[in-house]
């Protein structure tokens, strides 16, 4: 299950408290140079990823998603997926 919302919100610390109260651990922030790219690979645990300034894409399942500022993705355990950065990105990532 890939699961994407235009939330509208990018503020850092208004996302932490959201996955905070949401039950999400390891919040951390994390950025990536234009044009860094992860070959596919999985998680084990419920993921997110939710942009704070830049893009970021994601592929999985054959299907691409281009993320914006304010837009979380979330993913299930273990869904093969790739990302890139066509630009400097900057985003919030937490799991459960």
């Amino acid at each position: 299950m890939v699961k994407v919302v235009h939330t509208g919100i990018s503020d850092p610390n208004q996302i932490r408290q959201i996955l905070h109260r949401e039950g999400f651990g390891n919040i951390f922030l994390w950025s990536d140079r234009g044009g860094t790219s992860y070959p596919p690979h999985r998680h084990p645990h419920h993921e997110v990823r939710w942009i704070v300034e830049g893009e970021l894409i994601i592929e999985q399942d054959g299907r691409r998603y281009h993320l914006r500022p304010g837009d979380r993705l979330e993913s299930s355990p273990n869904l093969l997926h790739s990302a890139y950065a066509p630009c400097d990105v900057t985003y919030i990532c937490g799991s459960k």
